[in-house]
């Protein structure tokens, strides 16, 4: 990107919110902080009302806007494929809200763009699982994000899966995340005065009532963190050659996994396990074409497993000859 292009995709990205630090523009752009800093001195000089202030990061003046951003190419086939994800992953209100926004986008775009739209419309596809077929979420994701903004308590009737019953509970949102083909739903229950986690495909009912709390709960990624440290998580690294590392990636996520980079040729998995026992079960159906790197004790383990299975099949052999 040059430093022009650069430069107004920071004015832009200080439009979107309050305030911006200069670390997000660095990391953002992928440039030092004195890159940023001469940035932000060309936008004063340009006449941008910019209020900085130390350690808490740059803002643009009450009452300064933008004309109408255009969308290049790419940012518009960008918008179209996210609807996809929104049409088969989200509930009914969400997808409404997305495509009353989009035809927004649409209608600054240029004639040549809505054409790209209309042609890229049907050759672009997300297929549901039929794990997800089954999912239905309701129409609870919007009400759920309103509350969570405006920190409202809700009434849900929860059906809980441990005891095959139907529990009526008053809870905090916190937080929703996607996993494993179900939206889910962090909140504080004051039935159990506890943090809980519900699937929101069991949410059989939900009611809005005209209560709010005062109370800081944590974020959801300090959730998901703390989570992990009490459940004992344990680092897993794997190193997996490339020709079979496609037949593991609708696989990955249900192992914990993290993150992944190239190392030498070869694809560096880490994940984060709860069950090394279940670990080494997987991993030994491609073993052959991958290496553990740590722990040593999920080494171990799949030795222990493959002298077991060498013995049962030596004893079998034998008994044929």
């Amino acid at each position: 990107m040059n430093r022009i292009d650069r430069i107004s995709a920071i004015l832009i990205q200080l439009q979107s919110r309050r305030v911006v630090k200069a670390n997000d523009i660095a990391e953002r752009f992928n440039i030092s902080l004195r890159t940023v800093y001469r940035d932000i001195k060309t936008l004063e000089e340009a006449g941008i009302p910019l209020i900085g202030e130390a350690g808490v990061g740059y803002s643009i003046m009450d009452g300064y806007r933008l004309p109408p951003v255009m969308f290049t190419r790419e940012e518009a086939i960008a918008f179209l494929t996210a609807g996809k994800f929104v049409e088969n992953m989200t509930d009914a209100n969400t997808l409404a809200n997305y495509q009353s926004a989009m035809y927004k986008v649409r209608a600054i775009l240029k004639a040549t763009e809505k054409d790209l739209l209309e042609g890229m419309d049907n050759r672009i596809a997300v297929l549901k699982t039929p794990i997800q077929q089954n999912a239905s979420t309701n129409n609870h994701i919007q009400t759920i994000l309103n509350a969570i903004a405006q920190k409202g308590v809700l009434t849900i009737k929860y059906f809980a899966s441990h005891s095959q019953e139907d529990t009526v509970r008053d809870i905090e949102p916190v937080g929703i995340y996607y996993l494993s083909s179900h939206w889910h739903l962090i909140a504080y229950c004051r039935l159990r005065s506890d943090y809980r986690d519900f699937r929101i495909d069991r949410i059989k009912t939900l009611t809005v009532i005209d209560k709010y709390f005062d109370a800081e709960h944590p974020t959801l990624q300090q959730y998901i963190t703390q989570t992990a440290k009490e459940k004992l998580l344990q680092t897993v690294i794997i190193l997996v050659d490339k020709k079979i590392y496609h037949y593991l990636d609708g696989q990955k996520y249900y192992s914990g996994f993290v993150t992944e980079k190239e190392v030498d040729g070869r694809i560096e998995m880490t994940f984060l396990c709860e069950s090394l026992e279940g670990f080494a079960r997987w991993y030994m159906m491609f073993g052959d074409q991958a290496e553990i790197i740590t722990p040593d004790n999920l080494k171990d383990r799949v030795k222990e497993i493959t002298e077991a299975i060498a013995q049962k099949v030596s004893g079998d052999i034998s008994l044929l000859t």
